[in-house]
This record gives structure tokens, sequence and C-alpha cells, in this order.
């Protein structure tokens, strides 16, 4: 069987979604409808160039995911082992576990996306080539710098977030200490860090106005690297928000149960790339 596995921000790009807006008219319809402007206008042309910006991105993601979802179950013959999606992804495999239908979800990542928006001064960069307990090293040796670790894509593809000085001094220390690349990432916000607990707190006061259904399919949480339980649906999606994505540990979770087969649903590779290189050990 076979383990989907949906991106996250930073995958987006002008064109995405194609054909799916016309295959599935009903829900490009309610997507406009919740959302008040054209979600594939949004996509397919971007006029205002706002694609880019978290409030219309984790929406716009969320959507084509979603249409990539049902596409697949079309032509799927049988469910997958399990589901799992990378940050703004895990909202995708929550729908394809039946957590939630494809307008409730939609809401979320829309207040999601609002919440996260509205956060400024914090930065993000990747850092190829050192270990996670490496850089916490350096980051534990420099206090009081506030940057703690966002992402853990692979076991050398490590993502740091603070505010934005400290995140620049960090870059400079992990490439004195051997870093092979850092990459800042195109962010305004410090996510899946501390300085996003305004955005945790008013979206966990979100989540009391919705009633979650018990997965279909096992989800892998990004917050713990294991299964989502029955009663901790609220808990995972809003401590994802200032806690770390456990990428790497996830896909070793997964791969531990027998399951070796992957496929990325949505637009893009990268999550697939990352797969491969937490099997090779890099």
């Amino acid at each position: 069987m076979t383990t989907y596995i949906f991106p996250g921000q930073g995958s987006q790009c002008k064109g995405m979604g194609g054909s799916l807006f016309s295959e599935f008219p009903e829900f490009t319809k309610k997507a406009d409808d919740i959302l008040g402007y054209s979600i594939q206008s949004l996509c397919l042309d971007d006029p205002l160039q706002q694609l880019g910006k978290t409030q219309y991105t984790q929406p716009a993601l969320y959507i084509v995911n979603a249409l990539s979802y049902f596409k697949k179950k079309r032509e799927a013959l049988k469910e997958p082992a399990f589901v799992m999606g990378h940050s703004l992804g895990e909202y995708s495999a929550l729908l394809a576990a039946r957590v939630f239908d494809f307008e409730t979800g939609l809401r979320l990542v829309k207040k999601r996306g609002e919440l996260m928006s509205k956060a400024s001064g914090g930065a993000m960069a990747a850092i190829i080539g050192l270990k996670a307990e490496d850089i916490q090293t350096i980051l534990d040796k420099n206090r009081p710098l506030n940057v703690s670790i966002a992402n853990h894509n692979t076991r050398t593809q490590i993502v740091i977030s603070g505010l934005k000085e400290d995140v620049l001094r960090a870059q400079q220390l992990c490439e004195q200490a051997g870093a092979m690349l850092v990459v800042p990432l195109n962010v305004s916000g410090a996510f899946h860090s501390p300085y996003m607990s305004y955005a945790q707190k008013e979206f966990e006061l979100f989540l009391k106005g919705f009633q979650f259904n018990t997965p279909s399919i096992p989800i892998i949480s990004n917050y713990t690297a294991r299964p989502y339980g029955t009663e901790n649906i609220s808990e995972n999606i809003s401590r994802q928000i200032t806690h770390p994505v456990r990428w790497t540990e996830s896909v070793f979770y997964v791969l531990k149960t027998g399951e070796q087969e992957f496929e990325e649903i949505g637009p893009g590779s990268v999550l697939m790339s990352l797969v491969q290189r937490i099997k090779n050990g890099t």
C-alpha cells in the first residue's frame, strides 16, 4: 500500500491546479463563496501577485491539494495505508481521512492563514549539511539568540525560525560550523516557533466552534510524529503552529511499519525528494 503525502507552503506556483478547477466545478464554486474571490484566477493567473502572501497561499494550496486528492481518489483502487502532510499540508491529510469536509477544512485554513499573516519581524532559513543536534548545540551556546528549529525536513536539512536579526546571526554561525548551504526563506513570520503563540491562542479559540470526526485513515501528526488519536485533533493542529514539523521522524515511523511507498498529492515533488533523502539517511 501507499502513504499519501501533501505539500505545504513553499510548494505554491502560478499555474498550479491546471484543469482541476473545471474538473471539480462544485468545489471550485464552494471555495469562491467561502473566500470571496476566484481561486481559479488566483492559482492560474495571480493577477494581483497575491499567491505568495500567506493569507492567500494557504487556502490556495489546501484547495489544489484537495482537488488533486479527489482526482486521485477517482482513480485509486484502494485507500492509502497512511496520510500525512507537511505543515499546512496536514489539513489535506485530515480531509483525506474524513476528519472534516472540504468546506470546513477551507474555513480552518483561511483563518490559519489570516492569523499567521499578521506576524512580522520574523524570518526562517534552511540549513543544509548540519544535523539538528549540531544546530541545537550552536543555538544553545549562543543564547540569548532567540532562534528555534522549525522543520526537521531530513537528517541534514533543517529549517530555523526566529526574529530576523537572530536568524541572520544563526545563519552565520551555521556557515562557520560547516553548513553546506544556507537558504533564507521568503516568509514574513517566524512560523513553527514560540513567536507564533498569539496565532496559536487565537486559533485555539476558533477551533472551539468545530467538531471533528474520528480519522478513517491513520494520520501522522507533525506535532507528535505519531498517528492522531481520536481526542487530540484540535491539540495537534493548534500546537503545530508553534512547534516544529517533525517530518523526518514521521517518515521513519511509517517506514518502520513496513510501508515503503509514498505518493505526493498536490503541486510539485518537494516532499518526495525529502522522503528519498530520508530513506538514504541524508
